[in-house]
């Protein structure tokens, strides 16, 4: 049921014009600061080959591709994951939904596969870019899965943080606004933290100091620990939300 509420919720995206014109639209920024990057490091390879150590294709093209990425992200998702609940509250098909023989569970779940499915082609338009360079040059591998993990990371976190928000109101703009204002919120919580134990909390719960360490290269455990703590927790509450909905109506 889980795949059908999925496929369902994936085919209604590309039933409006907004899921085809968000891909074109990114392709386009991406693509256009992927072929920037391009240039400056081919401005640099002068002086990159007088240094020792010097940083190479995937350090300065594919890792700043990575970073604007998730900057294009954190405005992205809350479009496209406004309507996954509210506009079902709008509308009053969510009654129906509620009545089938489901639970709220398989509900939320087979809506974030289904955003998710919709994400894995955005996640494969980025990949074309940096996977193109191994027809001319060599490529850190390590680096390259890490920043793919790290994108995949952030989306599955804001795809679960929209999810909720969506499921809290039944107006879309309302549910992007709020979704938007959460994720700059924990992107920037960490901005002119103090160096004592509520600076290292901040740190802890910023988005953009798990990610940006992934991009880098450096996978832990405590970031991804992190991520899926951060997935489960807005899912869970995602649940609860429309258990409550339904106790209500």
């Amino acid at each position: 049921m889980i795949f059908s509420i999925a496929i369902r919720e994936c085919r209604s995206l590309f039933m409006s014009p907004l899921a085809w014109t968000v891909l074109a639209v990114v392709q386009f920024i991406l693509a256009w600061v992927f072929f920037a990057q391009i240039d400056n490091f081919f401005a640099l390879q002068a002086q990159l080959q007088t240094m020792k150590s010097a940083p190479g294709v995937t350090d300065l093209v594919i890792a700043p591709l990575f970073n604007i990425t998730s900057i294009v992200l954190l405005m992205v998702t809350p479009l496209m994951t406004m309507r996954l609940i509210s506009e079902e509250r709008r509308s009053g098909t969510i009654q129906l939904l509620m009545s089938s023989p489901v639970s709220m569970t398989q509900i939320v779940l087979g809506k974030y596969v289904g955003m998710m499915l919709f994400f894995s082609i955005f996640i494969i338009q980025i990949s074309l870019m940096p996977l193109s360079l191994f027809m001319g040059t060599d490529l850190d591998i390590g680096k390259l899965l890490a920043g793919f993990l790290s994108i995949f990371l952030l989306i599955a976190s804001f795809v679960a943080a929209g999810l909720y928000i969506s499921s809290l109101t039944d107006n879309p703009s309302v549910a992007a606004i709020a979704t938007f204002g959460l994720l700059l919120l924990l992107w920037i919580i960490n901005a002119n933290a103090p160096n004592d134990v509520s600076g290292n909390v901040f740190n802890y719960i910023s988005l953009i100091q798990h990610s940006n360490a992934i991009i880098r290269g450096v996978v832990n455990s405590t970031d991804i620990i992190y991520f899926i703590l951060f997935i489960f927790t807005f899912l869970g509450l995602s649940i609860r939300q429309l258990d409550s909905y339904r106790l209500q109506h």
